[in-house]
């Protein structure tokens, strides 16, 4: 199609010059004393357009050759520049290939072209470079020079716009080897550093989640884990046996009854909703002579103790046979209710009477004792301690025979 469109404008050209200049009588004259000389104009006009051309022509190639050392230059600058973006990308490849040792070379290599007074001086390029000879010293174990090149690359950061994505890498990779060294002050520093948006990145938090139990900040932990959680960044049951974790690392690090509380407290709502996790507030409230509040957490699971799954029931009711001590008499309607929902659990019935036990109401106690003593549902260690305890009421009561016979029980079971 361009040659027929050639072809064509050729065609015009013809026409034109031979309508206009095939009849053209016009003469031209020159005057040089004592000479003249007369020609055709259209002889003048051909003349012309070749002196024209002739003249284009030695300037472009005096301008060309005027100008060739800057070519040069301009040609030497762009060979280095792609020398070193060609170091760079190949620092990058064997940084992924694992062969640490090279890649840090071709880092410095790039840094060491790119540092060439004829080279125009690109500050992400550098950061780059220092990040990459950084993150292959750091494999390396090398963390003196590790550090000196993420303090370059730092100190060239403050030259990048707001936002770039290239300061943002740097302060999240300054935070992992932070992380990796066990520095937990230097990583929750570096991650402070970064933009709202960028700290709530699935892997800013989860350094932060690193950083914080390596602190032992599980509270803070807590938080973090919970909007990883949200933001899917782990499995549904990964999320749940990591939020109870972090859950009772907080509730044990409490060292007084007041602490506890104020523990508690701040957890979230949906931990305090956990029967795990309120089991195990109310085993350390025992511990630290607070069964009063123990039995507060505990009571809403107890209102709805036939809806929880068999494990988190026992894990309730083991808490609850530890903060027995002074069990108020408005417990025992709801004791009555619960071994009324659930007549088939023999752990129930143990721990039912044993809160009637301490309140002395001795007949319901072995009544509900020996229910979980004969129980075919109890396990062996279940029966034992049923045995047990009926022998104990049975010497309260001054019955010797019974109180033996219920410990050779209490034995064989044993």
């Amino acid at each position: 199609m361009r040659q027929v469109v050639w072809l064509l404008l050729i065609f015009a050209v013809a026409v034109l010059a031979a309508s206009t200049l095939g009849a053209n009588d016009g003469l031209v004259s020159i005057y040089w004393s004592p000479w003249r000389v007369d020609v055709s104009i259209n002889v003048f006009v051909l003349v012309m357009l070749l002196l024209g051309g002739a003249g284009y022509a030695v300037i472009g190639a005096v301008s060309s050759l005027v100008g060739l050392p800057e070519r040069a230059k301009a040609w030497r600058t762009r060979q280095r520049e792609h020398a070193a973006q060609k170091a760079l990308r190949e620092s990058f490849s064997l940084l992924f290939a694992g062969r640490y040792g090279r890649a840090h070379k071709s880092a410095q290599l790039a840094l060491e072209i790119q540092a060439q007074s004829e080279l125009r001086v690109e500050a992400d390029f550098a950061v780059l470079a220092h990040l990459v000879a950084a993150t292959s010293l750091h494999r390396l174990q090398d963390q003196p020079r590790r550090n000196e090149q993420l303090a370059q690359a730092q100190a060239l950061i403050r030259q990048l716009p707001g936002g770039s994505a290239v300061s943002e890498g740097a302060r999240l990779l300054a935070a992992e080897w932070a992380v990796d060294d066990r520095d937990a002050d230097r990583a929750l520093e570096q991650l402070a550093l970064l933009p709202a948006g960028v700290a709530r990145r699935t892997h800013a938090l989860r350094l932060k989640l690193q950083a914080s139990r390596l602190a032992r900040q599980p509270l803070e932990a807590l938080k973090t884990a919970r909007l990883l959680a949200k933001h899917q960044g782990f499995t549904p049951v990964a999320a749940q046996g990591l939020l109870r974790s972090l859950a009772v690392e907080a509730l044990d690090t409490a060292r007084d009854a007041d602490q506890l509380r104020r523990t508690w407290l701040q957890l979230d709502g949906a931990d305090r909703r956990d029967p795990y996790v309120t089991a195990r507030a109310a085993r350390r409230a025992g511990v630290l002579d607070a069964p009063s509040d123990a039995r507060g957490w505990l009571r809403p699971h107890w209102e709805h103790l036939a809806q929880l799954g068999e494990r988190e029931r026992a894990d309730v009711l083991d808490a609850f046979a530890d903060v027995l001590t002074g069990l108020p008499p408005d417990w025992l309607p709801l004791l009555e209710s619960s071994v009324e929902a659930l007549p088939q659990d023999a752990q129930l019935a143990f721990v039912a009477g044993q809160a009637m036990a301490e309140r002395q109401l001795w007949g319901r106690a072995h009544r509900l004792l020996e229910s979980a003593a004969q129980s075919p549902h109890a396990d062996a260690a279940l029966r034992a301690r049923a045995w047990r305890a009926l022998a104990e009421i049975a010497e309260v009561e001054g019955n010797e025979a019974l109180a033996h016979r219920c410990y050779r029980e209490a034995a064989k079971n044993s």
